[in-house]
């Protein structure tokens, strides 16, 4: 009982160390509070049963962010493949998909930055956010995302480009 015990304490202290950033980084996938609480959870979910330590508070908060996101990413792809089986491919155009976009969670008082932020093909809004928001180097950027570091530069530099065209 007190292993158990223990490793209940563990995980309440990481939730309660990660759980803004894990918020913020479901938030930019799913675009409403409530797909973006199922996905904190499912995120946590599979903390639990996680069964490596940790090398540092830094390994492990990398891992939650990876994890957040491909978790996010797989509740979309599933959404998409329910729509396609229902046949409603119309909904998909060019590849690009928001299914969550439906409520409008986002409210007018939010900084027209985070909106464009928001508006950013995936691939570009994980790296901007991993550079701008937690701090993190492009080689660090690269090693967590699995991706070459010049990937990494090159879509932190597109999508600036992105941003800067959205902004005027």
């Amino acid at each position: 009982m007190a292993s158990s015990l223990r490793a209940d304490e563990e995980i309440t202290e990481i939730y309660y160390r990660h759980v803004d950033t894990v918020y913020r980084i479901c938030f930019s996938y799913m675009k409403n509070a409530a797909d973006t609480e199922d996905m904190v959870q499912e995120t946590f979910l599979k903390l639990m049963t996680h069964n490596q330590q940790f090398q540092s508070d830094s390994h492990e908060k990398a891992w939650l962010i990876v994890t957040a996101a491909n978790t996010c990413k797989d509740e979309l792809r599933r959404y998409k493949r329910r729509l396609e089986h229902l046949g409603s491919q119309s909904v998909f155009d060019n590849n690009t998909y928001e299914p969550y976009n439906t409520i409008n969670c986002i409210s007018q008082a939010h900084d027209t930055m985070l909106d464009a932020i928001l508006a950013l093909p995936a691939k570009y809004k994980d790296v901007v956010y991993l550079h701008y928001y937690e701090g993190y180097h492009t080689a660090e950027i690269a090693q967590l995302l699995h991706r070459p570091e010049s990937t990494v530069r090159n879509q932190l530099s597109r999508a600036r480009t992105m941003l800067k065209k959205h902004m005027e």
